[in-house]
């Protein structure tokens, strides 16, 4: 990355401006504005999180919002009620109060005497989530949002269920907001009153994981800011993006394919991050993107930024298997609309372990052909990957030859021609199964001519919702059905002489929880078949080859490692007792914040477990530690929850602990049982 000082505007910054609340709570915002913004009012953009913006994002945060205000916009940085700097408690994901405080904000902003009263939201994850939840309330001066990786549906495309199952990443998230929500504010910020804060915070925060796990099924609680219940709703320009890496790849065609408004679409091959920090690379120049969005919206600068295709996107190369990539060789592609005009879908049947020529879809026969069946070990899916890859530690699919060990495989033919697909696979499945609840996971692999089978694009299905995740219904073993997989949007390029793979198990554990009792699944060929949304290759690119400049954004805040940091992701198998762990840990070490003289420490530790083929022996557990020091100032949160289950329930186990210095000042633990429902 360019870092770069000379920038339009002067800047000033303001790191703690208290907003108040309707309800009385104030909320901590930290300002970039342009010093001639005192005498010429200009736009106000908010990012909207809960993540601590005087610690644990200022660094992130020091490269792009001093980056903004430089060109000409007033960035505003809020911590949700809650959470760092800001009062109150912050209780769940996109609740209510938390929108309306958001709203509130953008009023508050649009009254100060250096905003012009035109606003815009940006971010990404949660903030992306907020951005688009408050512009389908439609408040008055949001001209334009900005987000990246983000979900339009709560229930179906998030890091909580896939297709009616169950994720690992619902108990990850809920431990990582356990620890995040359960942190002090900042004395030297806050003054005597953090104690109070803080005590505020521990005794009424309990695990998010279990009202997760009381809504199995899509109803109010995951409509509510699913704006994929009302697109109308949204009426102000969105600028959209992911990166095909992230868990967050589907909502942007969605968008596209869905919004009435002016949009633009962008996905690249990273994992969780923002464009301009993209991991696997190249990353791009997406804060410059971000400076003519918002001139265009938000001063009516005539830019030409909605020329151009309305989805972008990086058309991935083969590439070995690895857990992670420095880059990702390929080139952009540029679609006029979405759905595109230029991609058509393939259909092609499944015959036994071959995937058939293309055909139309209307031609693949209702019923017919002989029965292959699988019944997969839990070991399937130990080298799946994170549900949505951060690149910290590497966390991407390995070789999927071993998962495919205990799958059903059907592949084409070796390629004579090179095949290039945009969109979201699909598989039909006609199929029973041996079992009322029963999950099958599909995953989309490319083989290269030596064996090595690097994944492409998966999806998981429950079963019990083939037809609906709001009324699933229990199958009856022995029963035929038909069943369609969607599987993660993707863009890939396949070269001649490799072959097409599509696997089929059920069981993908620990990616996604697996069902009580193993399923022996019987799937019928000839009836069932993949489709393949493919780009001609000779279609043509409709953009430049290198059509973003280099990513650049300011100077990131001055930090010093004091510790160092720890990242592992292990695999373990014990052939005595026939236990098997996923053992990772993410552990940032001990910074150092040098303008505030703050310590800041965050580590997380992740355990999946299972024996056998016990399809109830399996478990998670996540354990964070977050940690903050400044002279005689020394404070401690450590957070454990645990999920286990037996065929009807599941079993939440969690404690919170604080302490002051080495004394525990602060101690809760939660034993909750949860019914299982057909899961």
């Amino acid at each position: 990355m360019r870092y770069v000082s000379n920038l339009p505007y002067e800047t000033k910054e303001e790191e703690h401006v208290t907003i108040p609340m309707s309800d009385g709570v104030r909320l901590s915002a930290h300002i970039w504005r342009p010093t001639s913004s005192d005498q010429e009012p200009v736009p106000a953009v908010l990012e909207y999180i809960p993540y601590r913006k005087r610690d644990l994002t200022a660094v992130r945060d020091s490269i792009h919002h001093p980056y903004l205000a430089g060109h000409g916009y007033a960035c505003v940085r809020v911590d949700l009620r809650g959470t760092g700097d800001s009062e109150g408690v912050l209780r769940d994901e996109y609740l209510e109060r938390e929108q309306a405080d958001a709203e509130e904000v953008l009023a508050w902003l649009a009254e100060q005497p250096w905003c012009d009263g035109g606003t815009g939201m940006m971010g990404i994850s949660w903030g992306a989530f907020a951005a688009l939840q408050v512009a389908a309330r439609r408040p008055p001066g949001l001209k334009a949002i900005a987000i990246a990786s983000f979900t339009d549906d709560r229930h179906a495309d998030d890091m909580h269920y896939m297709g009616g199952a169950l994720l690992s990443d619902n108990l990850a998230e809920a431990g990582t907001m356990f620890a995040y929500g359960t942190c002090p504010p900042d004395p030297a910020v806050v003054g005597d009153r953090w104690r109070e804060m803080w005590h505020e915070r521990l005794e009424n925060t309990e695990p998010w994981v279990l009202e997760w796990l009381r809504h199995q099924r899509r109803d109010d609680y995951w409509r509510h800011a699913s704006v994929c219940e009302d697109y109308a709703s949204v009426r102000c320009p969105v600028l959209a993006s992911s990166g095909w890496a992230d868990g967050y790849s589907n909502a942007v065609t969605r968008l596209l394919g869905n919004l009435d408004v002016p949009r633009k679409g962008l996905i690249g091959p990273w994992s969780h991050k923002f464009p301009h920090l993209g991991e696997p690379g190249p990353a791009i120049g997406y804060l410059q993107e971000l400076v003519r969005w918002w001139d265009h919206w938000l001063k009516g600068v005539d830019n030409g930024v909605m020329d151009g295709p309305m989805l972008q996107a990086w058309m991935q190369d083969s590439v070995p298997p690895s857990t992670s990539y420095e880059e990702r060789p390929g080139r952009w592609v540029g679609e006029p609309d979405w759905p595109s005009p230029h991609i058509r879908p393939e259909t092609h049947p499944l015959t036994r372990h071959t995937i058939g020529p293309a055909q139309d879809a209307a031609a693949v026969p209702s019923e017919g052909g002989e029965a292959m069946t699988v019944r997969s070990p839990l070991s399937v899916g130990q080298f799946a990957g994170k549900w949505a890859s951060y690149n910290a530690p590497p966390d991407l699919p390995y070789d999927q030859r071993e998962e495919d060990g205990g799958s059903l495989v059907f592949d084409s033919e070796p390629l004579t021609e090179p095949v290039e697909i945009l969109g979201s696979p699909s598989v039909e499945l006609d199929l029973s199964v041996s079992e009322p609840v029963a999950m099958v996971a599909a995953r989309l692999s490319d083989v290269s001519p030596d064996g090595a089978a690097t994944r492409v694009s998966y999806g998981i299905l429950n079963l019990t919702r083939r037809d609906s995740t709001e009324s699933p219904e229990p199958l009856e073993p022995g029963r035929r059905y038909r069943a369609t997989i969607p599987l993660n949007g993707v863009a890939q390029a396949f070269p001649p002489g490799h072959r097409i793979r599509l696997s089929l198990s059920t069981s993908y554990w620990p990616l996604a929880w697996p069902a009580p009792k193993p399923a022996l699944l019987s799937v019928y060929e000839h009836s069932s078949a993949l489709t393949l949304p493919v780009r001609p290759v000779d279609e043509p690119d409709e953009v430049p080859s290198s059509p973003f400049g280099e990513p650049e954004g300011t100077p990131p805040l001055a930090m010093s490692q004091v510790t160092p940091p720890e990242e592992r992701w292990e695999v373990k198998r014990d052939l005595i007792g026939y236990h098997s762990e996923l053992d990772i840990v993410k552990d940032r070490g001990t910074v150092r914040f040098e303008d505030i003289g703050l310590e800041a420490g965050r580590r997380a530790h992740e355990r999946y477990t299972a024996v056998a083929d016990d399809f109830t022996s399996v478990g998670g557990e996540t354990t964070w530690t977050m940690r903050f020091r400044r002279d005689d100032w020394d404070v401690r949160v450590v957070t454990q929850t645990q999920l286990t289950c037996d065929e009807t329930d599941f079993f939440v186990d969690a404690t919170l602990d604080a302490y002051e210095a080495d004394r525990r000042v602060f101690s809760r633990t939660w034993n909750e049982k949860v019914p299982r429902d057909l899961l």
